[in-house]
């Protein structure tokens, strides 16, 4: 099931998307992701994809990213497998949905993508064990992980560059029922692939990361997990369109915009 937060005459609603149709229901999306059972979920109305807004899927009150935690990307960098994940996060600020434009910030040299897999919390989660990680975890989705190459080469530290307003696109959906550790991913730009891999690659499964990450701090419903990019990462300029697409659940996609 595809659950997707969408605005229509102002107004924010939660559907199941299925192609270009959908349909209305009246939980919120944290209830919807906690409704195993799709029959018993309120239907209200239907929409065309095309004449509404797409919203981010959920509101997290954090992203907690992964930094190298794909074995592929590590040959690719010529570094030795992490023996744990590597932590850090992304305000919700920096949040945007599915056709949104990241914004260029004017004093940056180098902004790159990242395509990654993201993991949406649907209920608290804290030391949560690999084997009860499922039970948290409420869907998938893509996020693309926008960064500042040259402010984190500057700062050595990630914040500053993993943190501007719009270096979190996520969406377009949440996949209810993934397999996340085998199923394709590629990253576009303007049409041309540029990164192309499969989550088997992970170093951490989704589990052991929420296991892992649980351990550390709370989870809260809607925080999203970002669990690290294959090989392949570049730069993007202004007018390149940048789509992240994940077997079984979409693609996001977003144009990016220089500041004003």
């Amino acid at each position: 099931m595809k659950l997707l937060r969408f605005k229509i005459n102002s107004k924010e609603k939660t559907g199941i998307l299925n192609g270009n149709e959908i349909t209305e229901i009246n939980p919120s999306m944290i209830e919807a992701m906690n409704t195993p059972d799709i029959n018993r979920l309120e239907e209200i109305g239907s929409f065309k994809l095309e004449d509404v807004e797409v919203l981010p899927p959920v509101s997290p009150s954090k992203v907690v990213c992964v930094g190298l935690n794909y074995s592929d990307h590590a040959k690719e960098l010529d570094m030795n497998l992490p023996t744990e994940p590597t932590l850090f996060i992304k305000p919700s600020t920096a949040v945007i949905g599915h056709e949104t434009n990241v914004i260029y910030p004017a004093d940056s040299t180098q902004v790159d993508y990242e395509g990654e897999l993201g993991i949406v919390i649907s209920k608290e989660a804290h030391h949560v064990k690999k084997d009860d990680a499922i039970y948290f975890i409420g869907g998938y989705t893509i996020l693309n992980d926008v960064t500042a190459r040259d402010k984190q080469r500057k700062d050595i530290q990630w914040t500053r560059a993993k943190s501007f307003d719009t270096f979190a696109p996520i969406g377009p959906c949440i996949e209810t029922e993934l397999d996340p550790t085998n199923q394709n991913i590629s990253l576009k730009l303007n049409g041309e692939i540029r990164q192309n891999s499969n989550t088997k690659q992970m170093i951490f499964n989704a589990y052991e990361l929420v296991e892992f990450i649980s351990n550390v701090m709370t989870l809260k419903p809607g925080d999203v997990i970002a669990t690290g990019t294959p090989p392949g990462v570049g730069s993007m300029h202004v007018g390149d369109v940048v789509e992240v697409l994940i077997e079984g659940v979409g693609v996001l996609r977003n144009t990016v915009k220089a500041q004003k």
